[in-house]
């Protein structure tokens, strides 16, 4: 007997029991953008390497250790993606869509990084992700904000996570508190740990980010990024603040958000829980004005945030937040005998055609009526249709309610029809 191949580690299969309820996420989401105005981009998954390394910065972890890269045959290197944004700016380039224009774009698809799978974090994993070009102004960042309190609310989760915020400035300011910053980390070297004297010259922002309590512990001594901001920086994150609150969106200020791509400037913000044990971030994004320039683009004002699929599913799960999972089924068609057998074909087709939006699978393989219903049970429907040669023959329809505690009816047709509109 072969060996059974197993699926690649970290990368999971969605199973029949689980995908109703990623469906329900993903019409939440699709219905979440829509209600904005935002259009859907589809990027391919695999990009140029240097897409990555120009975008999310040679010295990150990302790049350094989690991407999936490969030369092809032409000896191009290619990578998975293991992030969307990248993407999304380098398609608006390559088919103008962003100079001079405002570009309000939505996403979602698989990503790959090779990192250590643990619970909601995987090596094949899911992202929604929104993207807004053109406008400069805070307003966009509130409204992408706005509109993922929008999708907490539709999903019943709004008293479940909690918003935090940051400014990092522009490039100058952040260059500016990068070396306040580092010589402030070179008087505590023997409290650094490996991690954080690696990220200390290369990307020392980062090191505000550690989970080291000893580490946390000096930075609460350490310049903060917030005296080094310009007028402008200051005025932006103001209106920002102003914006979110006139909304009716509760934040905090949290100075040691910083964010781990290398392309943000000014605003970055996080969606964060505790529903999942340890605090974990659930959304999280800010503006990247920089991003599209720095890529081959014209110099074009940007915005958005991502989101993992699984830890939102995790989320639904652990809040118990699953009663408007739809079932596959809402009806299924049992036939007993031969003829019953060939009239439940024309049955069940002339029924998905008088009501589109109804769930009706047909048995098949035949059986006796109490296989047929075991079946029916299973399938999750909330009706089972039976059709026998008494009801052929009466042109009627025996209807067995699987959920609830009714009496089994026979009706005509049109009494059928009626009952099914209901459902």
């Amino acid at each position: 007997m072969a060996k059974s191949i197993q699926a690649i580690r970290g990368m999971n299969d969605i199973l029949p029991h689980q995908t109703p309820l990623w469906q329900m996420a993903e019409q939440a989401i699709r219905d979440a953008v829509s209600s904005f105005g935002y259009s859907e981009i589809r990027m391919p998954i695999v990009e140029s390497t240097d897409l990555f390394k120009r975008s999310i910065g040679e010295v990150t972890d990302i790049v350094e250790k989690e991407m999936y890269t490969f030369e092809d045959r032409n000896g191009d290197s290619l990578t998975l993606r293991p992030e969307g944004t990248a993407c999304c700016v380098r398609a608006g380039n390559q088919h103008g869509l962003l100079y001079n224009q405002e570009q309000r774009l939505w996403y979602t698809g698989p990503m790959f990084r090779h990192e250590r799978p643990q619970k909601g974090r995987y090596r094949q994993f899911h992202q929604f992700g929104v993207e807004v070009y053109g406008i400069g102004d805070a307003d966009a960042d509130a409204e992408v904000l706005l509109l993922s309190q929008h999708l907490w609310q539709k999903l019943g989760m709004q008293d479940h996570v909690r918003l935090e915020i940051n400014t990092l400035g522009d490039h100058a300011e952040r260059a500016t508190y990068r070396d306040l910053l580092i010589a402030f980390l070179e008087q505590h070297l023997d409290v650094l740990d490996e991690d954080a004297k690696r990220r200390m010259y290369s990307n020392p922002l980062r090191v505000l980010d550690t989970k080291n309590p000893a580490i946390q512990a000096i930075l609460i001594d350490a310049p903060k990024l917030s005296e080094c901001l310009g007028e402008e920086s200051k005025q932006h994150f103001s209106k920002l603040c102003e914006l979110l609150e006139l909304a009716g969106i509760k934040y905090q200020i949290n100075e040691r958000l910083v964010r781990g791509l290398d392309y943000y400037n000014r605003t970055v913000f996080e969606w964060v829980t505790d529903s999942l044990g340890a605090q974990g971030t659930v959304l999280a994004g800010g503006r990247y004005d920089g991003l599209v320039e720095q890529l081959g683009g014209k110099a074009t004002p940007a915005v958005g945030f991502a989101m993992g699929i699984e830890r939102l599913v995790l989320m639904l799960e652990a809040l118990e937040l699953t009663e408007n999972v739809k079932p596959v089924v809402d009806v299924y068609l049992t036939a007993m005998g031969d003829e019953a057998q060939q009239q439940s074909f024309i049955m069940s087709q002339k029924l998905r055609l008088a009501h589109p939006t109804l769930r009706i699978m047909k048995h098949c393989g035949g059986g006796n009526f109490k296989k047929q219903m075991k079946k029916a049970d299973r399938s999750g429907a909330s009706i089972a249709l039976i059709l026998g040669q008494d009801e052929i023959e009466n042109q009627k329809v025996s209807v067995k309610y699987l959920r609830e505690d009714k009496p089994q009816v026979t009706l005509s047709y049109a009494e059928l029809s009626e009952l099914l509109n209901g459902l």
